[in-house]
């Protein structure tokens, strides 16, 4: 009997701390704005001053940035409980061009690996049978569009930017996965990539979690993610309120305005030596757009700085010739500057 009621009951104590823990987000994100107020007022920032404009900017999205990025991080921890790595290269072994591309690049987004995953995940892919255009689609998607990037930017900037991030981001990596899918260059890989041989295990059974265990997965998801990222989130924030208080709009729109053809260039070759993540950067996206930078330019900078992170680029050298990583930095870029052009012309 009482073995039976611990089955029935355990399932309600991760559902208690889930709505509590939810209601008690919802009560804070509900007074963003008075605890900015109480920020400025504490401080005795002088009112209508670019400084106030910042230290405002800074104390509302500190908060909400980092309020979003835990629930977020939570919801989406449980549901890569159900992707592990091990699932993800079954799903995607033997897949052909084309569908195995699009397959790939959605996979990216509900199992957003870091670039530190890179290598390993590459060596797995390759050893799994994973065609190499296909590996390139999950590797672009991964870090770029992943639920952090869609979810801030839905919750900062609304939702026709995140949709149109989402679309055009997959759109890259779908198409730049298929080119070098297209262009055969197996052969350019590290030769001891190469030697792996293609040994497809039968996929083992995985054994069902608990309710409560993937709630811990949302749990640990939390503590690891943005135990690791709040730092760069908060650099993100003091950037984008230097440049929401001090940077004038006129000079923003001179250098990525629509009307200048080489912004988007510009901006690219910017993002690629920086190294932020998806919630570092998105504040700074948010002050951008405040400030009139114009759409495509700005996304353009968000898309180099998290798809052709330097960082990546140096940890993939292992299993990629220069050749190799020439060709991926090549076709990625050549399709933000598209998505960058577009977006400008559009909404011009």
């Amino acid at each position: 009997m009482s073995v039976a009621q611990s089955d029935h009951a355990t399932p309600l104590r991760p559902i208690g701390f889930a709505l509590a823990g939810l209601a008690l987000w919802a009560v804070l994100y509900s007074q963003l704005d008075a605890f900015s107020r109480l920020v400025v007022t504490a401080l005795a920032v002088p009112p209508g001053t670019r400084l106030h404009e910042a230290v405002a900017f800074f104390a509302y999205d500190t908060p909400k940035v980092l309020l979003l990025l835990t629930l977020i991080v939570f919801a989406m921890g449980v549901v890569r409980s159900f992707f592990s790595p091990e699932r993800t290269r079954s799903l995607l072994a033997g897949r052909h061009e084309g569908a195995g591309n699009m397959l790939a690049a959605s996979l990216g987004i509900v199992t957003p690996f870091c670039s530190c995953s890179a290598v390993p995940l590459f060596i797995g892919f390759i050893s799994a049978g994973v065609p190499l255009g296909v590996t390139f689609s999950f590797l672009i998607s991964a870090p770029m569009v992943n639920e952090v990037a869609l979810g801030l930017l839905f919750g900062l900037v609304g939702w026709r930017v995140a949709l149109a991030y989402l679309a055009f981001g997959l759109g890259i990596a779908i198409v730049s996965g298929w080119i070098i899918g297209r262009l055969s260059l197996e052969h350019w890989l590290e030769p001891w990539v190469r030697e792996l041989r293609t040994a497809v295990s039968e996929p083992q059974e995985a054994r069902r979690m608990t309710l409560t265990e993937r709630s811990r997965a949302g749990v640990d998801a939390v503590r690891d993610i943005v135990g690791r990222v709040w730092y760069w989130v908060i650099l993100g924030i003091a950037a984008g309120a230097m440049i929401h208080g001090y940077v004038p709009a006129e000079l923003l729109a001179t250098i990525m305005g629509r009307d200048e053809w080489w912004s988007v260039p510009a901006v690219v070759l910017i993002g690629v030596p920086m190294y932020s993540n998806a919630a570092g950067i998105i504040p700074v996206v948010e002050a951008l757009l405040g400030k009139g930078a114009a759409l495509g330019t700005v996304l353009a900078f968000m898309m180099a700085v998290t798809a052709l992170s330097f960082p990546e680029i140096v940890i993939l050298r292992k299993v990629l010739s220069l050749r190799l990583i020439a060709v991926f930095i090549g076709v990625v870029a050549t399709g933000i500057l598209a998505v960058g052009f577009l977006f400008n012309a559009t909404f011009a």
